[in-house]
C-alpha cells in the first residue's frame, strides 16, 4: 500500500489486517539464551479445524521509494474457499483442514507500478516445520536471530511475476502474546515491531534496505466468529513504535489497546489518545484515528480501498512526536456478505 512519507512522497505495505486487544493479556515469554531457533517462533504449531495462523512483514525502502509485505497464511481468513468449505462442513458435521487453505500474500508497491499476489494452496503444497513454512513456490524461515523469505508468486489482474527474497533482523523480540478475546480464541503476538530488512529482487530487479515490522496472529475460530469491526494503526517512532487497536467483537462489547514498543521490542502501554472520525471511504466503511490532543489526525491519502476493508495514511501526533501512521479500517460484517464473496476469486485465485 503507498503511503507517502514526510518530504518524499514515498510508497507503503498492502495487507489484511488482524483484530485488536482489551490488553496486554497472555503471558510473558523468556530468553532464549541457546543458539538454537528461538523456540517462541514456531510455524508447526497446531492450527484448530476452522482456525488460521499467519505471520505477517511490512518493510519500507529508507529512501520511501519502495514498499513491501508478505503475509503467510496457514488457514486463509479472507479465502471464500476456505468459507464455502466450513460452510459446507457444517451442514455435513464434518471438519475443515486449515492447512487445505494456504498462501503468501506478496505485494510490492513503487511510485511507478504496484504487484499483488495471493495464489491459494492446497495441503500437498504447503509444508510446515517449526522453523520453515513452504506453501508452494515461497518460503518462509527463522534461523533464530533473522527471517528469511523466499518468494515466487505471480500477480494478480494482470499476470506478472513477484520474485526475490528478503532478510528480516529484529532489533528485539517483543516478550507480549495478547489475547483479543476474554475466551483467548484470537491471539496477536507483535513479534518484532522495530525490525530492519535487506530486499533483493530478481523480478522486478530491485535493491534496497530499510525498516520492517513482523507479527503473527492465531485464532481457534473465524474472524467473523469473534469480530464484527476493527481500526488498526501503527506508527514507527524516533526511538520504537506505535500500535493501537479499536474495534467491536461479536457480542458488541468495544475493545482497544494501546502499546509503545522501544528500539529492543519491549512494549509499554500507551493510553489511547482521543478518537476522531475520518472521511468515510467510497465503499462507505467507516474510519476514526486517534491523535494527542491538539493535534486531530489528518487522512492523507486512501491507499486501498475495498467493499470491506480500507488501508489509509493519517497523519497524527503519538507520544509527543508528530507521526504519519499506517491505517486500517475493516468491517468482518461486510466480508461475510454474499456479494463479497463473490467477488473475491478474482483477487485469490486457488491451485490446489
Amino acid at each position: 500500500t503507498r503511503l507517502p512519507l514526510e518530504n518524499q512522497g514515498a510508497i507503503f505495505d498492502g495487507r489484511q489486517r488482524s483484530p485488536g486487544s482489551r490488553g496486554a493479556d497472555g503471558g510473558t515469554f523468556g530468553t532464549n539464551s541457546s543458539k538454537e531457533p528461538d523456540s517462541r517462533l514456531d510455524f508447526s504449531a497446531p492450527v484448530p479445524p476452522g482456525g488460521y495462523s499467519w505471520w505477517y512483514v511490512d518493510a519500507l525502502s529508507d529512501d520511501g521509494a519502495y514498499g513491501l509485505s508478505i503475509i503467510g497464511f496457514i488457514g486463509s481468513v479472507f479465502s471464500p474457499y476456505y468459507t464455502l468449505a466450513r460452510y459446507r462442513a457444517e451442514g455435513s458435521g464434518t471438519s475443515v483442514d486449515p492447512r487445505n487453505h494456504c498462501a503468501i500474500n506478496v505485494a510490492l508497491y513503487s511510485k511507478s507500478s504496484t504487484r499483488w499476489a495471493m495464489t491459494e494452496r492446497g495441503q500437498k503444497q504447503c509444508n510446515i516445520s517449526r522453523h520453515q513454512l513452504t506453501i508452494g513456490p515461497s518460503t518462509m524461515s527463522w534461523d533464530g536471530s533473522a527471517l528469511t523469505i523466499h518468494f515466487d508468486e505471480i500477480a494478480v489482474p494482470f499476470p506478472r511475476r513477484i520474485k526475490g527474497k528478503l532478510r528480516l533482523l529484529p532489533s528485539g523480540i517483543s516478550n507480549e502474546m495478547h489475547s483479543l478475546n476474554p475466551e483467548g480464541e484470537h491471539l496477536w503476538w507483535p513479534i518484532a515491531p522495530v525490525s530492519r530488512v535487506e530486499v533483493e529482487l530478481d523480478d522486478p530487479v530491485i535493491r534496497w534496505s530499510g525498516n520492517a515490522y513482523f507479527d503473527h496472529n492465531r485464532g481457534a475460530e473465524p474472524i467473523a466468529e469473534g469480530f464484527r469491526t476493527w481500526t488498526w494503526s501503527r506508527a514507527p517512532l524516533r526511538a520504537g513504535a506505535a500500535v493501537f487497536y479499536d474495534g467491536i467483537r461479536k457480542n458488541g462489547d468495544f475493545f482497544n489497546i494501546g502499546r509503545q514498543f522501544d528500539t529492543i521490542g519491549k512494549p509499554t502501554p500507551l493510553d489511547p489518545p482521543p478518537e476522531v472520525k475520518l472521511k468515510p471511504t467510497l465503499w462507505r466503511i467507516p474510519r476514526s484515528a486517534r491523535s494527542e490532543s491538539g493535534s486531530l489526525p489528518r487522512l492523507i491519502d486512501t491507499l486501498e480501498d475495498t467493499p470491506f476493508y480500507a488501508r489509509s495514511s493519517v497523519a497524527m501526533r503519538i507520544a509527543g512526536e508528530d507521526v504519519l501512521a499506517v491505517h486500517e479500517s475493516m468491517s468482518v460484517d461486510r466480508f461475510n456478505t454474499k456479494v463479497v464473496q463473490l467477488m473475491l476469486p478474482f483477487r485469490m485465485p486457488r491451485r490446489a
